[in-house]
C-alpha cells in the first residue's frame, strides 16, 4: 500500500463523494489546508476521468457506495498508479473485498476534519 502524505500543502487530493454537503465540506476544508482538490465528483466515470487527466493525484478519498455502484474498480486503478487512498463509508467494513484490508476506512458520519486527519496519518 502507498504511504499516505504528511502534508497536504500543494497536494493534489481526488474527492469521490455523492452526498454533496459532505463532499463540499471536505472540498472547502482541504483547500483551507492548502491542497489542490480534484473534484469532487459523484461517479465511477466521473472519478475515472479525474485520474486520467490528473496525474499528479497525490491521496483520493473514495466514498465506497455510489448511488448504488460500489468504487472498488476506481481503487484498484488508483493502487496500480501508486495513489494512496482512504476509504469513506456508511457501511461496515466487511463489504470491503479481502485485497482493500490494509486500506484505512473512515466510518460514516464523519467530519472533514476526521477525513483529512486518516490522509495525513
Amino acid at each position: 500500500m502507498p504511504a499516505l502524505p504528511i502534508s497536504l500543502l500543494r497536494r493534489y487530493v481526488l474527492v469521490v463523494e455523492d452526498e454533496y454537503l459532505q463532499a463540499d465540506e471536505l472540498r472547502l476544508e482541504l483547500l483551507r489546508r492548502g491542497a489542490v482538490v480534484a473534484g469532487p465528483v459523484a461517479s465511477i466515470g466521473d472519478a475515472f476521468a479525474l485520474i486520467d487527466c490528473t496525474p499528479e493525484l497525490a491521496v483520493a478519498v473514495l466514498d465506497v457506495n455510489l448511488d448504488g455502484r460500489m468504487i472498488f474498480p476506481v481503487a484498484d486503478e488508483l493502487l496500480r498508479r501508486g495513489v494512496p487512498l482512504v476509504f469513506v463509508t456508511g457501511y461496515d467494513r466487511r463489504v470491503l473485498p479481502v485485497r482493500f484490508a490494509n486500506i484505512r476506512t473512515i466510518l460514516k458520519p464523519a467530519s472533514a476534519e476526521t477525513v483529512i486527519d486518516a490522509l495525513t496519518v
